[in-house]
């Protein structure tokens, strides 16, 4: 009887620590499953903040595309620079005699100097002469000058030549210069700087001319 009774508990006892051990199993797998999970589900939200600041400035902005301003408009690239023909509002006018001793013509300068947009000037002036015996007009001499811009604030030559007169006698009294730019109709008047009066001529042709843009200093807008 005894002998039975401590069977019985010997197997109890193995039952029960077989029992505890399982249970403890349980726990230590549940344990790691939530350790794995937790970590998962951190790594998870540390990778989508990245993704969100990625490709935005610190204003939550996206910055403009390589090559365009704050704006993205490139309104500045699209300004050629280049503009139409010098206008004669936009010029200053000016005259002076440039006549060299010992040459047998008198020779006057006429600078324009650009006081607007850049614009275009080639070919020639026109030029008249108001004088005591009706307006002379001076034929062009030489190859016109060949297109060329005059920048803003740029300066550029032409000159004219005349006959001195050496007649011993009055002449024709010249009494002022009218300059035309090339490619204008709206004309300019100034005083006449060089000699006071030019040779009667014969009427058969002009004898003043003016030669191309660039043709007076030093050939150039400077």
């Amino acid at each position: 009887m005894r002998v039975r009774k401590l069977t019985t508990f010997a197997a109890l006892a193995v039952a029960a620590s077989l029992s505890l051990t399982a249970c403890n199993g349980d726990d230590v797998a549940s344990g790691d499953s939530s350790s794995d999970s937790s970590a998962s589900s951190s790594g998870g939200s540390e990778q989508s903040g990245g993704q969100d600041s990625a490709g935005k400035d610190s204003g939550g902005e996206k910055p403009a595309p390589a090559g365009k301003d704050s704006a993205g408009s490139g309104s500045g690239s699209g300004q050629s620079g280049k503009g139409g023909k010098c206008r004669t509002d936009n010029l200053d006018i000016t005259a002076s005699d440039s006549t060299i001793d010992g040459d047998p013509d008198g020779t006057v300068a006429v600078t324009f100097k650009n006081g607007g947009a850049d614009c275009g000037l080639s070919g020639f002036a026109g030029v008249d002469l108001k004088t005591s015996a009706g307006d002379i007009s001076a034929t062009r001499a030489g190859q016109g000058a060949s297109p060329m811009t005059l920048k803003s604030g740029e300066s550029v030559s032409f000159s004219i030549s005349y006959p001195i007169n050496d007649s011993g006698g009055s002449g024709v009294k010249v009494t002022s210069l009218v300059v035309t730019p090339p490619g204008e109709t709206k004309s300019f008047t100034t005083e006449w700087p060089g000699g006071g009066s030019l040779p009667v001529t014969d009427g058969s042709g002009s004898s003043v001319k003016v030669h191309p843009i660039g043709s007076a200093g030093q050939g150039g807008p400077q």
